[in-house]
């Protein structure tokens, strides 16, 4: 349907020049007042090229909406069963706690960890929902970029009447040839001359009107739907931190010894390997080390990307010197 439309807007344009050039040719008449100039061309055009800027981006925003409507529904279920597999987790590590098997505090941290990540998630889907895809819903539907088009159309309506009214004052001129021409038909063409020169005049300012309007929208509509995109990948990026942070063990050497003296403190021998749940900002780290948890300075250990299985799967082992 655009396409048909630009195609009958470019025959008409055609047709009122090679008017013009005739009526040039024939020296009848001067009819700079009655076919379309320059400044009306590039209006047109400058309005055709915002309204297909603005219509591409708006099927970006359903598209957008309708991405972050699919991966909530999708997530959602998804955060479902990795829940249900956390709570399996969780009781088998609390009911096996008492007899210190490496597998229930495997399980249960495990388990800990995966709801924690699906809170995230959860946070995650919130933040899609409410802070991008509403947004977007209310900008695709917004009165800027509705008013402006209405204005556009005006001005594409008002347009059709000035080609209309100006092909009537061309007929009528051609018959001002005729020696007999009546009072009558004299007057009758002034008054159309009249009549267009109002029309070209009302075309023009609602021209500027519909084209201010629409560079207004199109910029809001630009810069909202980036700010929007921004803030999805920022969700995201924290989300997939938080994961990484929740999944990470990050595990540590001990290189100098250290003894406990107050409740809450976990002492240490070099050779020691530690699992590290977190690293205060005042320098000490929470972890745990042969089934017992406590803090300790966090100088006195250096991470390993990887600790020796015998460490791991033997909490209880004495420690290497």
């Amino acid at each position: 349907m655009e396409a048909i439309k630009k195609q009958a807007t470019k025959l008409r344009e055609q047709v009122a020049k090679q008017q013009q050039a005739v009526l040039r040719h024939l020296g009848h008449f001067s009819n700079e007042d009655v076919t379309v100039d320059e400044a009306d061309l590039q209006c047109h055009q400058k309005l055709q090229d915002l309204y297909s800027s603005t219509k591409a981006a708006k099927h970006l925003q359903r598209n957008i909406v309708r991405g972050i409507e699919g991966f909530i529904a999708t997530s959602s279920k998804l955060i479902e069963i990795s829940r249900k597999l956390a709570d399996d987790c969780c009781k088998y590590g609390v009911e096996d706690q008492n007899t210190g098997s490496s597998l229930a505090k495997a399980a249960l941290h495990f388990g800990n960890s995966h709801k924690s990540i699906e809170d995230e998630r959860e946070t995650l889907l919130g933040i899609l929902g409410e802070r991008v895809s509403e947004p977007l819903r209310a900008l695709i539907t917004g009165a800027p970029l509705e008013d402006a088009r209405h204005l556009t159309h005006r001005y594409d309506r008002f347009r059709q009447e000035v080609e209309a009214q100006a092909a009537d004052v061309l007929r009528r001129r051609s018959k001002t040839r005729e020696a007999d021409i009546s009072a009558e038909s004299y007057m009758k063409l002034k008054q159309a001359e009249a009549r267009l020169a109002d029309l070209k005049s009302s075309m023009m300012v609602l021209g500027r009107e519909a084209t201010a309007a629409m560079l207004s929208a199109e910029d809001q509509q630009q810069k909202i739907t980036f700010q929007l995109l921004l803030a999805m990948v920022d969700a995201e990026k924290s989300y997939h931190q938080h994961v990484l942070a929740s999944l990470e063990k990050l595990h540590a050497e001990v290189v100098h010894p250290f003894d406990a003296e107050a409740d809450g403190e976990l002492s240490l021998a070099v050779g020691d390997y530690v699992v590290v749940r977190q690293v205060g900002p005042s320098g000490w780290s929470e972890g745990e080390c042969k089934g017992k948890a406590g803090w300790f300075p966090s100088a006195y250990v250096e991470r390993q990307e990887k600790a020796p299985a015998s460490k791991l799967i033997e909490p209880n082992s004495a420690a290497s010197a």
